[in-house]
């Protein structure tokens, strides 16, 4: 999922470069969305994690 991230930027990045600034700004608006969906779900993945806990022998 990071690995999108990364290539929207890079799509905005040229995007802006050569000045169409219109998909520059939404590729941005992309990432960002994606980047904040990943952070939600790593955390709950680490709370799910932890409130299962490991199991003790």
């Amino acid at each position: 999922m990071l690995s999108w991230v990364v290539t929207f930027l890079v799509i905005a990045l040229i995007a802006g470069i050569l000045g169409f600034g219109g998909i520059a700004g939404a590729s941005i608006e992309i990432a960002k969305i994606i980047f904040f969906i990943a952070i939600v779900l790593f955390l709950v993945s680490a709370v799910v994690g932890l409130a299962r806990g490991r199991s003790r022998i």
